[in-house]
């Protein structure tokens, strides 16, 4: 059976925590989709590990991890995050990570263009991690990119790439800022016989893992509205984020799928431009960046900061169809007297109610939020256990939340540690 983490929001809404809890009961960890600019962080036992590339499953002993072909692989951030967790003392990683051979490989040259393009697009620029993934799932669609199985077993890999970049030459008039196509080459080269043995078809690998009854957990990349299609389009990701991108991304039998889990943060973040219509530029933003130490954990960027968007939240929902919620994060409203939830929108200039979610951006920017406000606890939540113990006004913020997406709330996070989520 299989369980799917996906993110309700724009950005990394905590499902690090969520998938590191899970995964130690099941005997797979998956990622389907995105690449090395998901990142979330993971504390465990006092150590903090930020993933990037690698699923999060790691950090228990006896599950084994699959970067399936929805992914775009960067070879050296592979290599150099797994160097990480273990010089941290992660034990076995290397016995336990696999890598589909269908990945399409996200290349140094990916990120030299993705920089180059949103230099040229100025103000107007999508506010990518700059990790090239645009342009490698770009390379990918128009079938001119290599594969991990490719990398593996042929040698003339490397006239691709130089196909490559001789094309983006002529887009970006000849300079691309310094890159040598030939170290890059002669990179992969080097990394190819240190690969082969993570390499798996994971067609076979879940097939087999399927059959026996395995427990499989499925860790999504970013979150739902940072879907190519579904998103605040164009201001998105280059992939699916959603359940339609996993079961693109992971052979998976959907007849064995158990629940589809949200993880909504109890405020909202975006990092990069685009609408947010529920975003506070004033003094309550800045407190939710404070308190919630809003830095992306890849770009290093401050999260922009809001309250939270149950309008957007239940148009998530209509997407991914969530079976259970995990609300992330609650312990950063401890300090507000009142809390403001947006729970409509109205059209700017007609004041007359805007039915479902707008699919142009230019109108969600503009559009008028009708908020709900309600009293805040005022009482430190970080450490409480049972739903019961939370405070009562803390405890009708979550009440208003599930009856308002009809989704029940199964886990809420109340500080940092693993520990500190409630379980219902």
């Amino acid at each position: 059976m299989a369980t799917i983490v996906l993110g309700v929001q724009w950005g990394d809404e905590g499902k690090g925590k969520l998938c590191d809890i899970l995964s130690s009961e099941v005997q797979i960890c998956a990622r389907a989709t995105g690449g090395r600019n998901c990142g979330h962080t993971v504390v465990a036992g006092g150590v903090s590990y930020d993933f990037h590339m690698l699923p999060s499953g790691l950090l228990h002993p006896s599950t084994i991890s699959i970067i399936g072909p929805g992914v775009v692989l960067h070879v050296p951030t592979f290599f150099s995050e797994l160097a990480s967790i273990e010089a941290k003392g992660v034990v076995n990683a290397q016995q336990r990570l696999k890598v589909s051979t269908r990945c399409a490989l996200n290349l140094d040259l990916h990120a030299t263009v993705d920089r180059l393009r949103e230099g040229q697009l100025g103000g107007k620029n999508i506010g990518t991690t700059g990790k090239g993934i645009g342009p490698a799932y770009t390379t990918k669609a128009e079938r001119s990119t290599v594969l991990l199985g490719e990398l593996l077993d042929d040698e003339d890999f490397g006239d691709r790439i130089r196909a490559m970049e001789r094309d983006y030459k002529l887009r970006y008039g000849g300079d691309l800022d310094g890159y040598d196509v030939e170290a890059e080459i002669r990179e992969l080269e080097n990394f190819r016989e240190k690969l082969r043995p993570f390499s798996i078809d994971d067609v076979l690998f879940l097939e087999q893992a399927q059959s026996k009854g395995q427990k499989i957990l499925v860790e999504g990349a970013q979150s739902a509205l940072l879907d190519n299609t579904y998103g605040t389009w164009p201001y998105v990701t280059s992939t699916s984020t959603t359940l339609g991108g996993v079961l693109a991304g992971l052979t998976l039998d959907h007849r064995k799928i158990e629940r589809v889990v949200g993880v909504l943060k109890a405020y909202s973040t975006r990092v990069g431009s685009g609408p947010f219509p529920t975003e506070d530029s004033g003094a309550a933003g800045r407190a939710l960046q404070d308190l919630g130490r809003e830095v992306g954990v890849t770009t290093g960027r401050a999260r922009r900061c809001g309250w939270l968007d149950l309008a957007a939240a239940r148009y998530s929902g209509g997407v991914n169809h969530y079976d259970a919620l995990n609300l992330t994060k609650l312990d950063v409203l401890d300090a507000f007297a009142e809390i403001r939830v947006g729970v409509a929108y109205k059209h700017p200039d007609t004041g007359a109610p805007v039915n479902g979610f707008p699919a142009s951006a230019k109108l969600l920017s503009r559009v008028e939020v009708v908020y709900k406000t309600m009293k805040g606890w005022n009482t430190k939540t970080t450490g409480t256990r049972r739903f019961e113990d939370l405070p009562r006004e803390a405890q009708d913020y979550v009440t208003f939340i599930e009856e308002f997406l009809g989704v029940r709330i199964k886990w809420i996070g109340c500080g940092p540690g693993r520990e500190d989520v409630i379980t219902r």
